[in-house]
C-alpha cells in the first residue's frame, strides 16, 4: 500500500517529520494486518453444511466374522505390549512391554481383573528385545521364568544373538534381579529370530528359531541341520549344572545324524514367531512368517522339513538350493497375501466361554489383523475359518486364569473376543456404487451436496491416475479436529477416492477413464475398505471382491512406441486396504490438518478448506491457522519446493503409514514428516533386507544414489519394490526427485585416499591386538563387507567366504585383493555375461551346469538363482572384472585399514 502525502512547505516541521515516519510505519504495518485478516473478508467456500443421510452403507459385503475384539484393562495405558501370560496358581498376568524410543524392555505383572489401575514392575531389561517368557513347570517352588531374548553377545563378536535364559523371582518379592540371569543356550541370530518358548508336557523345553537373517535365507540355514537356526529346538533343563546348561533328550529325531545339532527337533521354518502347546494333547503349533506370497501354520511333529527357502510353504521357492535330508512337510494351513502378512500364531482353546473354539488353535496375524481358528485331530484337519477381522497388530495370544482369550496388540494395549452384535442390515450392502447414497448420478459422478469434496497437498502414488476426493459424515455428526495429527470420524463415516487413468480409446486416441472408487468406511468403531470397479460405459461401478481383482489396459505413455503401454490394474484386496491404513498409522491416510491446510476449489469459489469446513459447523472445534507451523508438507511433484521438503513429503505419504513406530514395515525406518534425521534409520544407515547386488549399499547413501537401496525400491516393480502393494508402475517423477536428493546430500564417509599397492610397499604392520580388531571390526561393518561375503555364518554369498581366512592367505595378500580384486579371481567367483537369443543378456556366477542348463546365481545379496537354458544362449562369455570394485576402502585412514587386515585375518 502507497501513501502520498502532499507537503507545502521546503522544510517539514516536527510534527510533519512525525507524520511521515508514522505513515510510514502504517504503510509497513498494514500489510500484515491486511493478511492477517485476508481470510475474515473472504467468501467461504460453502454457506452452510447439507445434510447427508442417505448413507446405504451398512454391514458388509459377506457375513461378518462370529467375533469381535474388544479392549481389556482399560484403565491403564499400554505402552508396545509384545507378550503376556497368566502367572500359575495366583490371579496375576505377567508382560512384556517395548516401550520403544531408547527406554529399556519391561516386564510387569498386574492383577487379572477388568478394573486394574496399577502394575508392578519386575524387571528392567535395557539394551535387548525380548520376545516371550514362559514359567517353569515348578515355578510356585522355584520361582524361575525363561525368557526369550535378542541382544549383542560378545560370545559372537558383539553380533546380535538370541539368548534363551533363567531368571527368579524370589518367593514374595516383587522384584527380580537381573544379576540372576542364567545363560541356557545361545546363538548367532540378526534378523528373523523366532521368538517363541514353552514347556510341552513331556517337561522339555521347546523354541522356535528364525533364519536368522532378514531377507531370503541368506545364510542359508533353512535347510541345514548343522546349526540351531530356522527350526523348533527341544531340550531338556529339568537337571542342570554350570558346566552343562542344558541336555539333548535321548529321542530327539537327529541325534544321530553327523554333523546335525541334536537340539534340532524339526527344521525348514522361516520365522516361527509364537510357539504353543496344546495343554490336554501336547501337540506343538508355530505361526510361521512367509517372505513373498505365503504365510503358513505347522502342528510341529518331529523331524519335519517344512521346506525354507526351497519352498515358501507348499509353493516353490528357491529351487535352485539344495534340500536337506528329509521329504517336504505340508504345512497344516496357509494363507496367500491377500488376506495375511505376518502370521503371529496363537493358542490352543479349552476355556468354557465359547465351546465352538474348545480344542481349536486361535491364531491371528500381525498385517491384516484377522484371526482364524483350526481344529486338528493330529492326524488331519476338521475346520478353519476366519473367527474375528480387527485392526489390530496382533504379536501374541494368551489365555487367562479362567482360560479365555487374550489377544496383545502392540500398538494399545490387550483385547478379548466378544460375539458379534446380532444386527440386521435394512438392505443388502450395496453391489453397486450408484446404490451407496453418495451420489446423485453415477453417469455424471455427481455426489450428494452433504459429501463433501476436499483437497491434498500431498497425494500418494496411484500408478500415475488422478485423484479426486470425498468425505460423507453422516448428519450433524462432528469430525474430531487435530491441526497436526490424525482426525477422529463418527460411525458411519465414508471417505472416497476416485481415480482415473488417460487410456488409448477406441480411436486410439487419449481418453480419461474412471478406473476405480475406493471407500473408506467406519463402522463399529473400526475401518474397512472397499473398492468398485468402473464399467467400460463409466456409468456405474460394481464392487470387487474381498480378494481384490486386475484388470489391463493401455494408458497414454509418452516413453512407450505409440504413446501408450500395456498396464496391468490391480483393485487392492480388503486386506490390502488394511496393511496400510493401519491402527499405528491412525487409518487415515490423507485427510489430516497437515496434508489439508489448504485452498480448495467449491464450485469456483476458492477458499481454504479448513476454514470453510470449520464454518460450516463441521468440526468439533473451530480452526485456527497457526501464526507458524512446526512442519508443512509440500507437493512432492512441485518443483518451486525445495528438494528437501519434496521427499520427505513424499516418504511421509507413500511410505509412513507402514514405516512408523508399531508400523507394518519390517525395517527399522521411521519415515514421517516430524522424525528427526538422526531418529529416521534411513541415512547412512545398512540394509536389513536385499540390498540388489548394490556395492556398499546403504538404504541411502549419501552423495550416492545409486549405492542406495530406498531408490532401487523406488525404481522397480515385482520383488522388492515400494511400495509393496497394488502399484504395478514406476512412479519416474519420483524417482529423478530422490536421484537429485540424494546426490545433494554431504557423503557420511569422508574420503581419504585412492589407496594403492605402492601405499604400503615400505611394510607395515599388522597388530591382532584386542583394540586393533575391535576397530577392525568396525571398518569392516563401516565399508559394508557383510553385504557380500560371509564371515563366522554371516553376511552375504556374493563374494568368497571370509571364515578362517587367515589358513588360506597371508596378511599381504588379503591387502592386495582389496585394493586390487581383479588381479586374482576364484574359479567360483568369476562373472560371465550370457546373450540369449531373445535379446536378454545375464550377469553372474556359474553355480552348476549340465547339458541342458546353465544355473546361474544372481549378483544380490540373496544369492537368487537364474536356470538358463543352453539351447537359447547365442553366446557366452568370462569376464576378468572382480565383482568387488576398487576403492572399497578409500573412506579408510591407513591404520583402520591395516585393523581390518588384522581382523579379517584373525585365528
Amino acid at each position: 500500500m502507497t501513501f502520498i502525502l502532499p507537503v507545502a512547505v521546503a522544510q517539514p516541521s516536527k510534527f510533519q517529520l512525525i507524520f511521515v515516519v508514522s505513515a510510514m510505519l502504517l504503510a509497513a504495518w498494514l500489510p500484515s494486518v491486511d493478511q492477517s485478516r485476508a481470510d475474515e473478508v473472504k467468501p467461504f467456500g460453502l454457506a452452510k453444511r447439507e445434510i447427508w443421510e442417505n448413507s446405504r452403507l451398512i454391514g458388509t459385503p459377506e457375513p461378518p466374522p462370529p467375533f469381535r475384539a474388544v479392549p481389556a484393562y482399560t484403565n491403564q495405558v499400554w505402552r508396545s505390549p509384545m507378550f503376556i501370560a497368566a502367572e500359575t496358581q495366583s490371579s496375576r498376568l505377567f508382560a512384556l512391554l517395548h516401550h520403544g524410543g531408547g527406554k529399556p524392555t519391561q516386564l510387569v505383572a498386574f492383577e487379572d481383573r477388568p478394573e486394574t489401575k496399577e502394575r508392578e514392575v519386575l524387571l528392567d531389561l535395557p539394551g535387548r528385545n525380548v520376545y516371550s517368557f514362559c514359567f517353569d513347570p515348578n515355578y510356585n517352588e522355584n520361582g524361575h521364568l525363561y525368557l526369550f531374548s535378542n541382544l549383542n553377545l560378545e560370545a559372537f563378536d558383539g553380533q546380535k544373538a538370541n539368548r534363551i535364559s533363567r531368571v527368579t523371582l524370589p518367593r514374595g518379592s516383587s522384584e527380580i534381579d537381573l544379576a540372576s540371569e542364567h545363560s541356557i543356550i545361545e546363538w548367532r541370530s540378526g534378523g528373523h529370530d523366532g521368538g517363541g518358548i514353552a514347556f510341552g508336557l513331556d517337561g522339555m523345553l521347546y523354541i522356535s528359531t528364525g533364519d536368522g537373517t532378514s531377507d531370503s535365507d541368506n545364510w542359508l540355514s533353512g535347510q541345514t541341520l548343522n546349526d540351531l537356526l530356522g527350526g523348533v529346538l527341544r531340550i531338556d533343563i529339568s537337571e542342570t549344572s554350570e558346566d552343562e546348561p542344558y541336555r539333548i533328550p535321548a529321542d530327539n529325531p537327529f541325534i544321530n545324524l553327523p554333523d546335525a545339532r541334536g537340539e534340532l527337533y524339526a527344521y525348514g521354518l522361516r520365522n516361527p514367531w509364537r510357539l504353543a502347546v496344546d495343554a490336554l494333547t501336547g501337540h506343538v503349533w508355530v505361526g510361521n512368517n512367509g517372505q513373498d506370497l505365503w504365510e503358513t501354520v505347522h502342528l510341529v511333529r518331529a523331524g519335519e522339513n517344512y521346506g525354507w527357502s526351497v519352498y515358501e510353504g507348499s509353493h516353490p521357492f528357491y529351487q535352485n538350493r539344495k534340500m536337506g535330508p528329509h521329504p517336504l512337510t505340508l504345512p497344516t494351513a496357509e494363507h496367500p497375501h491377500s488376506e495375511a502378512r505376518s502370521i503371529t500364531g496363537g493358542v490352543v482353546y479349552y476355556g468354557l466361554k465359547w465351546s465352538g473354539l474348545r480344542g481349536h488353535y486361535i491364531y491371528g496375524d500381525y498385517g491384516t489383523g484377522k484371526i482364524w481358528s483350526i481344529k486338528h485331530d493330529g492326524e488331519k484337519q476338521l475346520a478353519l475359518q476366519e473367527i474375528a477381522d480387527t485392526p489390530l497388530a496382533i504379536t501374541g495370544f494368551a489365555t487367562t486364569h479362567s482360560g479365555e482369550l487374550l489377544v496383545v496388540d502392540h500398538a494399545s494395549g490387550f483385547y478379548r473376543l466378544e460375539r458379534q452384535p446380532r444386527t440386521r442390515p435394512a438392505a443388502p450392502f450395496p453391489q453397486r456404487l450408484s446404490e451407496t447414497g453418495l451420489f446423485v448420478d453415477s453417469k455424471t459422478h455427481e455426489m450428494h451436496p452433504g459429501v463433501l469434496g476436499y483437497s491434498v497437498i500431498a497425494s500418494g502414488w496411484n500408478d500415475g491416475a488422478t485423484t479426486e476426493r470425498w468425505m460423507a459424515v453422516p448428519g450433524e455428526e462432528k469430525v474430531g479436529f487435530n491441526p497436526n495429527g490424525p482426525w477422529s470420524f463418527p460411525n458411519e463415516t465414508a471417505l472416497v477416492q476416485t481415480l482415473t487413468v488417460q487410456r488409448e480409446s477406441a480411436l486410439g486416441l487419449t481418453e480419461p477413464f474412471r478406473i476405480e472408487t475406493r471407500i473408506m468406511l467406519r463402522q463399529q468403531n473400526e475401518w474397512v475398505g472397499y473398492s468398485y470397479k468402473w464399467n467400460e460405459a463409466q456409468t456405474n461401478a460394481e464392487l470387487v471382491g474381498k480378494g481384490g481383482d486386475r484388470t489391463t489396459l493401455r494408458i497414454a505413455d509418452q516413453k512407450s512406441p505409440g504413446g501408450f503401454r500395456r498396464h496391468d490394474w490391480v483393485f487392492p484386496s480388503r486386506a490390502d486396504c488394511m496393511t496400510c491404513h493401519s491402527r499405528a498409522a491412525g487409518f487415515v491416510l490423507g485427510l489430516t490438518g497437515l496434508n489439508t491446510d489448504r485452498a480448495h476449489d467449491f464450485s469456483g469459489v476458492s477458499n481454504n478448506q479448513l476454514r470453510t469446513f470449520s464454518h460450516i459447523g463441521l468440526f468439533n472445534k473451530p480452526y485456527e491457522r497457526p501464526d507458524k507451523k512446526p512442519q508443512s508438507l509440500a507437493n512432492p511433484y512441485d518443483s518451486t519446493a525445495s528438494l528437501e521438503q519434496r521427499a520427505r513429503s513424499y516418504l511421509h505419504i507413500n511410505c509412513s503409514g507402514c514405516h512408523i513406530q508399531a508400523g507394518g514395515g519390517n525395517s527399522k525406518m521411521l519415515l514421517s514428516l516430524g522424525t528427526a534425521y538422526d531418529q529416521m534409520s534411513l541415512i547412512g544407515a545398512r540394509p536389513q533386507h536385499d540390498t540388489f547386488g548394490i556395492q556398499n549399499a546403504m538404504l541411502v547413501s549419501p552423495g550416492a544414489p545409486d549405492q542406495s537401496v530406498l531408490l532401487s525400491r523406488l525404481n522397480r516393480r515385482g520383488r522388492g519394490q515400494m511400495p509393496p502393494l497394488v502399484s504395478g508402475a514406476v512412479d519416474d517423477a519420483a524417482v529423478a526427485l530422490f536421484r537429485e536428493w540424494i546426490s545433494g546430500m554431504q557423503p557420511s564417509a569422508v574420503f581419504v585416499k585412492n589407496w594403492k599397492p605402492t601405499d604400503f610397499e615400505s611394510g607395515f604392520e599388522i597388530v591382532h591386538e584386542p583394540d586393533n580388531l575391535t576397530r577392525g571390526r568396525s571398518a569392516y561393518a563401516k565399508v559394508g563387507c557383510a553385504q557380500c561375503h560371509r564371515l563366522d555364518g554371516i553376511g552375504g554369498s556374493v563374494g568368497p567366504d571370509l571364515t578362517d581366512l587367515a589358513k588360506r592367505m597371508k596378511p599381504a595378500e588379503v591387502l592386495e585383493s582389496i585394493l586390487e580384486p581383479s588381479r586374482t579371481i576364484p574359479e567360483a567367483y568369476v562373472l560371465q555375461q550370457f546373450n540369449m537369443s531373445n535379446g536378454e543378456v545375464h550377469l553372474g556366477q556359474v553355480q552348476e551346469e549340465t547339458d541342458a542348463v546353465v544355473v546361474l546365481r544372481s549378483l544380490s545379496a540373496t544369492g537368487a538363482s537364474l536356470r538358463l537354458a543352453k539351447a537359447l544362449i547365442v553366446s557366452r562369455k568370462k569376464l576378468n572384472v572382480s565383482n568387488m570394485p576398487p576403492g572399497t576402502i578409500n573412506t579408510l585412514e591407513k591404520q583402520q585399514i591395516l585393523d581390518l587386515i588384522a581382523y579379517l585375518t584373525r585365528e
